[in-house]
C-alpha cells in the first residue's frame, strides 16, 4: 500500500471512510463538509491506496491559527485521521501523519495540532506512538438559548 495525495476519483471511498469516522453525520452532511474542505486553499487530503486501487485509510490536513498547547501561528492540523480496521497496525496510520506532516514542513508550519475525543483511548496511544504529546484535556459543554 502507498500513500499519496487524493484524486477526484477518490471521493466515494473517501466518503465511505468519512462516515466510518463520523457515524453521527449523514452522507449529505459528510460531502457538504468534503466539498468545504477541498475548496480550502489551506488543506490537503492523504489516502493510503490498495494495491487493488481501493483506499484503506486517509489523513486530512489543515491550517489553524491557533492551536493549544502550541507556541507558533498558524499551525498544521490534523482535521481527521482514519485506517480501515483490517489495515490498523502496519504503520499506514503513520504514514498518513508523515505525509501530512510533510505537507506542513512545506508550507513553513513548525508545528502540528490535533484532537482526539476523551473516550478514544485507541486515537489516543496511537497519537503518541506518532509522536504527538497530550497538552490538555477538555470537556464541553453547550447551553440552548431561547431567542423568542
Amino acid at each position: 500500500m502507498r500513500v499519496r495525495p487524493y484524486r477526484d476519483s477518490d471521493w466515494s471511498e473517501w466518503l465511505r471512510m468519512s462516515l466510518a469516522l463520523f457515524p453521527g453525520a449523514t452522507p449529505e452532511e459528510h460531502e457538504t463538509d468534503m466539498r468545504a474542505f477541498r475548496a480550502r486553499a489551506d488543506a490537503e487530503v492523504f489516502v493510503v491506496e490498495r494495491p487493488d486501487g481501493r483506499l484503506a485509510g486517509y489523513v486530512e490536513a489543515g491550517t489553524r491559527d491557533y492551536v493549544d498547547g502550541c507556541a507558533t501561528s498558524p499551525v498544521g492540523y490534523i482535521e481527521a485521521w482514519y485506517v480501515d480496521p483490517d489495515a490498523r497496525r502496519v504503520g499506514h496510520g503513520r504514514a498518513l501523519l508523515a505525509a501530512a506532516e510533510a505537507w506542513a514542513r512545506a508550507r513553513g508550519y513548525g508545528e502540528m495540532g490535533s484532537d482526539v475525543l476523551i473516550d478514544n483511548a485507541v486515537s489516543q496511544r496511537a497519537h503518541e506512538r506518532a509522536g504527538y504529546e497530550e497538552v490538555d484535556r477538555v470537556v464541553t459543554y453547550r447551553k440552548s438559548l431561547d431567542t423568542s
